[in-house]
């Protein structure tokens, strides 16, 4: 599983705007990636042109069958309907890497703000529906329109990645400093997931601000 070249990514969701810019540099990172989509027939569209843009082994499947062919699962779906997919998916991504990257936002004329979760966020209820699933919360300040952009060389950005299993996080660092420009930065426990998913909303605020695409840098590490 450490060994990136020869491990399928799956990504849940992957036919939106963060799943599809994921997919696009993981791709081009070299990487066996797997569109997954309520529609099959979508994920294999969008995977067809992945592929031809990147070069890369890059196929598509509904989100269930992504599941089972990934080695690393990323979840990349709207938050109104994340509980719902992985309730149903807990059996096909028992002992995988999970990689939860959802954030729980709602919007309103004062832009984006975070939403309460029962279990204390996203990637917590991740685990809650997936016992049997090593999770990990990753890649939820990444800009969706600079993965998407093939001008865009190098994505500058850190990714924080937190999780409970060493192993698992190791591996997701990992998977984050494949991308030029990327690093992986362990960033605590899952518990803390909560702040790292509700500072999207800070960065909503910047992005609108500025009219840029902002990202983090964790600086003396």
């Amino acid at each position: 599983m450490t060994d990136l070249t020869v491990s399928t990514v799956a990504i849940l969701g992957g036919t939106g705007p963060q799943g599809r810019g994921l997919a696009r540099r993981f791709a081009a990172a070299g990487l066996a990636v797997v569109v997954g989509s309520r529609s099959a027939e979508r994920a294999a569209d969008t995977a067809a042109m992945l592929a031809e843009a990147t070069g890369a082994a890059v196929t598509g499947a509904a989100n269930a069958d992504a599941a089972a062919a990934g080695d690393v699962v990323i979840v990349a779906v709207p938050w109104d309907g994340h509980a719902e997919l992985l309730s149903g998916l807990a059996g096909a991504l028992a002992g995988k890497v999970v990689v939860d990257c959802v954030n729980p936002l709602g919007f309103d004329k004062q832009g984006a703000y975070p939403l309460l979760v029962e279990e204390g966020s996203a990637a917590e209820q991740a685990r809650a529906l997936l016992p049997d699933s090593r999770v990990v919360a990753a890649f939820h300040h990444v800009s969706a329109v600079l993965l998407e952009d093939a001008d865009v060389a190098e994505v500058d950005t850190d990714v924080l990645v937190l999780g409970d299993d060493r192993e698992a996080t190791d591996l997701v660092q990992a998977l984050a400093s494949s991308v030029p420009g990327m690093r992986g930065v362990f960033g605590g426990r899952l518990r803390n997931a909560h702040q790292v998913e509700a500072l999207t909303a800070n960065l909503i605020s910047i992005n609108r601000r500025y009219k840029a695409h902002a990202g983090l840098r964790v600086t003396d590490v």
